[in-house]
């Protein structure tokens, strides 16, 4: 009798015991996910053509793949981008800003875009391959040392513009600073995006050019993104 009650005992414990077990299963499973919300830090490096001279705010490159970016984030992620560009910048004056300005260390992403200035100027061509690298290092330590969280921008062809007016010796040179730029990527593993195609369709297409007749419009910058968005979603892993 007594073993009889010691069995009974131990199957009301076994049941208490994985009775409590299932109820607590059920609470864990019910319990809801906490979305942990993330800062995502841009940081785009230029000149007009980063700062978008004659387009709105909004319409800039950087400002429309800021858009793009934050349509694949959750409502709770939060997106920062700082611009230090100005028309009329050299190599040279890119990097006195970055200088001055001393931005910090910890982008997620950041973009350079620069060289027609120092064409236009006619700077010595050996300046940009002097400062063209220096910039690019300056970019890979602003994105907290990883290169690959850089995207090179080739720069635009402003010979096909009503300002151009299709002056070929114009198209040489860009090709030049492009080349060396792309090789020195290619050389590094250094991502580098191509738009300077898209500009060579400014005097067929006018609608890819600012109303200033010189620089991009809004819609030659969309296009811009639509080349640059798929290799900063990899940057960001988005």
């Amino acid at each position: 009798m007594k073993c009889f009650r010691s069995i009974i005992s131990f199957f009301l414990i076994c049941t208490l015991f994985f009775g409590c077990s299932a109820e607590n299963d059920t609470i864990i499973e019910n319990e809801t996910p906490v979305v942990i919300s993330k800062t995502y830090r841009y940081l785009a490096l230029g000149d007009s053509y980063t700062i978008g001279q004659s387009v709105c705010e909004t319409c800039r490159f950087p400002i429309q793949l800021q858009t793009e970016l934050k349509n694949n984030l959750t409502s709770k992620d939060v997106f920062v981008t700082n611009i230090i560009a100005q028309t009329g910048w050299t190599t040279t004056n890119l990097k006195t800003a970055i200088a001055s300005q001393n931005p910090t260390n910890d982008y997620d992403l950041v973009t350079l875009l620069i060289g027609v200035n120092n064409q236009y100027q006619n700077k010595p061509f050996s300046l940009y391959e002097l400062e063209f690298p220096e910039l690019v290092n300056i970019a890979i330590t602003k994105a907290k040392g990883i290169k690959a969280n850089v995207i090179i921008v080739s720069i635009p062809d402003y010979a096909y513009t009503p300002f151009g007016n299709g002056n070929t010796t114009i198209s040489a040179q860009i090709d030049a600073y492009n080349t060396f730029a792309e090789n020195y990527c290619i050389q590094n593993n250094i991502t580098f995006v191509n738009i300077t195609d898209i500009t060579r369709q400014g005097l067929v297409q006018p609608n890819l050019v600012a109303s200033d007749g010189l620089h991009p419009s809004e819609l030659a910058y969309s296009k811009f993104v639509e080349r640059i968005f798929p290799k900063a979603k990899v940057v960001l892993g988005l």
